[in-house]
């Protein structure tokens, strides 16, 4: 990993579409933007402000993410998301995140994202249950 700078920031957008949807997510009953495509809005989010420090053959993966989803979005409203890093420890790189749609904030919290050998990381995750 290159060297990181507190404050980097990344962003990205989405529509809230059928699919993304509580009642079509298992998330609930309605046709409302659901909780978890908030949360993997915001953990993407993380992702793109620390694209360009990681080396060749790195990722990242979440390892916690805590989060309030404030204002329900109807479907078709655009809805982004943006991640700020706020500390670096290591490996292990802190974030706030907050998500609005067009109207205003809808969620906000913090995430921690552990920089990994992607196939390092991979080939031990796929050794689970062959022991």
């Amino acid at each position: 990993m290159k060297e990181m700078t507190i404050g980097c920031k990344g962003t990205v957008t989405t529509i809230a579409a059928s699919e993304k949807l509580a009642v079509n997510v298992g998330s609930g009953d309605l046709r409302v933007f659901a909780t978890p495509m908030m949360a993997a809005l915001m953990e993407a989010a993380a992702c793109e402000a620390i694209r360009n420090v990681l080396e060749d053959g790195e990722t990242t993966v979440g390892t916690q993410l805590h989060i309030d989803h404030s204002a329900a979005t109807p479907e078709g409203m655009k809805v982004t998301a943006e991640a700020e890093v706020t500390a670096v420890n290591g490996r292990e790189i802190c974030f706030n995140v907050r998500a609005f749609d067009e109207v205003g904030e809808i969620g906000s919290g913090t995430h921690k994202r552990f920089v990994v050998f992607a196939e390092k990381f991979q080939a031990k995750t796929n050794q689970k249950g062959k022991q």
